[in-house]
């Protein structure tokens, strides 16, 4: 019997007040796992476990930046004396500045770099220790087409998740003798609220130019939802990937295997 039951198991979802974090933070509750997750805000937290309890979740929510080292570790050992050694990671926060290379200033490259690839980092270094003691463990770091794909104004955000995949093969490489797993989801274009002024339609009631260009992009001929990333999630964080390490999972409806359509 393949086991993807998560009965029993603690998950660290970070960021996951909204969006694909909760989306995946609430596939594991469905699967049994008992669900930690943190954002920068006490507000955002409040947001979050106010949308958990409508589920049914009674989740466990703290207010943490993950860049910052000394407030990771600190939270960590929070987490492990109030909730439980955790089991499983999901390093979901992460932010995007679309500014062409040449317009953005060093700074704001180092903050997109701090909080896609430093703060995984972080939080993962934190968590593993516990996870050898308890002799296993799985890191689910969000990577996305950007670790494959280039793609205008969006340099830093590419570094950082192209930065995120080698991480997390380098993690999968240093630490599975402790049967621990380490892999990435890749989400393509996923709807969520962030993204819906890009799916508005136009005042003629024709598509936005850029959901077309996704949609035509998109062997599914649509865009992606965030339950779309629930069972790849559960999967990864199952033992029934105990001996899936080092990969990253693209759920991008098949965009990465496709060239795209002839112009006519």
């Amino acid at each position: 019997m393949v086991n993807f039951s998560l009965e029993g198991k603690v998950a660290l979802v970070t960021g996951a007040s909204y969006g694909i974090g909760f989306a995946i933070a609430t596939a594991f509750a469905q699967a049994g796992a008992t669900i930690v997750f943190n954002d920068i805000k006490q507000e955002l937290v409040d947001k979050g476990l106010a949308a958990y309890k409508e589920k049914g979740i009674d989740a466990h929510g703290y207010v943490c930046d993950v860049t910052d080292e000394d407030a990771v570790n600190a939270f960590v050992a929070q987490v492990e004396k109030e909730v439980g050694v955790i089991d499983i990671l999901v390093n979901n926060a992460g932010i995007i500045k679309r500014i062409p290379m040449c317009e953005m200033s060093a700074a704001q490259f180092r903050q997109v770099i701090d909080v896609d690839l430093n703060a995984p980092f972080i939080v993962s270094k934190a968590v593993i220790p516990g996870m050898i003691k308890k002799g296993h463990g799985k890191i689910i770091n969000i990577c996305s087409m950007m670790s494959e794909l280039g793609r205008e104004t969006v340099s830093a955000y590419a570094a950082a998740k192209g930065g995120l995949k080698m991480l997390t093969r380098n993690i999968a490489s240093e630490y599975g003798e402790f049967n621990i797993q380490c892999n990435g989801i890749g989400p393509g274009y996923i709807a969520t609220p962030q993204t819906a002024p890009l799916r508005e339609r136009q005042a003629d009631g024709s598509r936005h130019p850029f959901d077309a260009f996704i949609v035509a992009k998109t062997p599914a001929a649509r865009w992606g939802t965030p339950e779309d990333l629930m069972g790849p999630a559960v999967f990864l964080a199952s033992d029934a990937s105990d001996f899936v390490n080092g990969h990253v999972l693209y759920v991008d409806g098949g965009i990465l295997a496709y060239i795209g359509k002839q112009p006519k």
